[in-house]
């Protein structure tokens, strides 16, 4: 199935799916696991382009994520999934042909995808509790000639017992917490993807059942909408700067918005690491050591204006780790040539207010540990154990407790 014909034209759906596909590809063998034949097969198959009418073709085909759908603030809340992105969680996922897939978040591509690789023995069933995304998939599922696809209106949070056990649980927005119905819902050897929040940074984990917890066997960096209905958990915003420059974290004690308020109007701190990104080694795992590192982790935001205005020079504007305590910010700067080469930078921390000195030194001196001890390692490991898992029954490591599970981030 796949909804169009290719033509001597040179941008038809046809064609351009198929340079997609084979720049997801490339970039996959170049920085990590190469992309699987069976979900290289199913990318070439299904049209992206029915999934967003209306859209021009190279938006359809580029690998990009596509809002769809936001709220009266103007906040994200459905989007069809960058394709780089998607393919990464179908391998992490595994799918085989035969198999009873549960989608919680949906879009109807992605469904898509699943059918493909589930097959005719296989069954794809996908959800969301909005009527107009469960409207729109159920129409691009039809026009696409995937009707085998069953689309169901409903709160992720509850699975769907009916139809339950599924052999494999796929979650498409970010989800704070893993509530029982999903590994409740799950076959004897099923896998779950699910984009979980950890501390405001988003890992997709591909997860499996090992006696009473769950267990992870990757993880790969993401960004998702927010899952909405009873598992949402809004983040805390704490301005620096009106709504131009923020912090952001989970809620929770620890940090004092008011003592914050003139933080950034201090003259700032600079502060060189040592340790060199680029070409020399992946970066994956730096800021979620920086967050299992620091009870006053978060991450700054920034606009365009505040960063071209000199405001701040962060690493990344849509959230850079940071460190905040008592009337004093500290956070990762945007890399600065190490003098090495031309694709050598630096790990940089600024920091304002009264000690940011002292935290500029404690973010950077965490780096220079990650650098020496794990940087060239396996990466950490991720178990979810019930809430109320006493601490002596749980592996060493950062725990992270929420509200149906407590999450222990482990660094062999």
């Amino acid at each position: 199935m796949n909804g169009d014909e290719d033509t001597p034209r040179a941008n038809t759906p046809a064609r351009l799916r198929e340079a997609l596909v084979d720049e997801v590809a490339a970039r996959r063998s170049l920085l990590g696991p190469p992309l699987s034949p069976r979900v290289e097969a199913a990318l070439r198959t299904a049209p992206r382009h029915l999934f967003l009418p209306g859209r021009p073709l190279e938006q359809a085909y580029a690998d990009m994520p596509v809002v769809t759908r936001t709220d009266a603030e103007g906040v994200p809340t459905s989007s069809v999934s960058q394709p780089a992105m998607v393919a990464a969680m179908l391998d992490q996922l595994r799918p085989e042909p035969g198999h009873r897939v549960l989608e919680i978040g949906s879009g109807g591509y992605n469904a898509a995808l699943l059918s493909e690789l589930v097959g005719p023995a296989g069954s794809v069933t996908t959800m969301d509790i909005d009527p107009d995304v469960t409207a729109r998939a159920r129409s691009a599922l039809d026009a696409a000639g995937y009707d085998r696809v069953e689309v169901v209106l409903a709160d992720g949070e509850f699975g769907l017992p009916d139809r339950a056990p599924f052999d494999r649980i796929i979650v498409t927005v970010e989800a704070w917490d893993i509530p029982p119905a999903w590994p409740g819902q799950l076959a004897r050897g099923g896998r779950i993807v699910t984009p979980l929040r950890l501390r405001g940074l988003t890992r997709s984990l591909a997860l499996e059942q090992d006696g009473d917890h769950l267990v992870s066997r990757s993880d790969e960096m993401c960004a998702f909408v927010a899952i909405q209905g009873v598992g949402e958990s809004p983040v805390l915003r704490i301005p620096l700067y009106g709504a131009e420059v923020g912090l952001v974290l989970e809620k929770g004690p620890g940090i004092d918005p008011v003592s914050l308020a003139g933080a950034l109007a201090a003259p700032r701190v600079d502060l060189h690491s040592g340790v060199e990104l680029g070409p020399v080694g992946p970066l994956s795992g730096l800021d979620l050591w920086l967050a299992c590192a620091f009870p006053g982790f978060c991450l700054l935001t920034a606009t365009p204006w505040a960063v071209g205005h000199g405001l701040v020079a962060p690493a990344w504007a849509a959230g850079t780790p940071a460190l905040a305590e008592g009337g004093a910010f500290a956070y990762q700067g945007a890399p600065e040539h190490a003098g090495h080469g031309p694709l050598r930078a630096e790990f940089v921390v600024h920091g304002h207010g009264p000690g940011a000195d002292d935290l500029a030194a404690r973010l950077a001196g965490q780096a220079r540990v990650w650098d020496r001890d794990h940087r060239s390692g396996p990466g950490p490991v991720f178990t979810v154990h019930p809430a109320g898992t006493p601490d002596d029954r749980l592996p060493g490591g950062f725990v992270i407790d929420k509200r149906h599970t407590r999450v222990v981030v482990t660094w062999p």
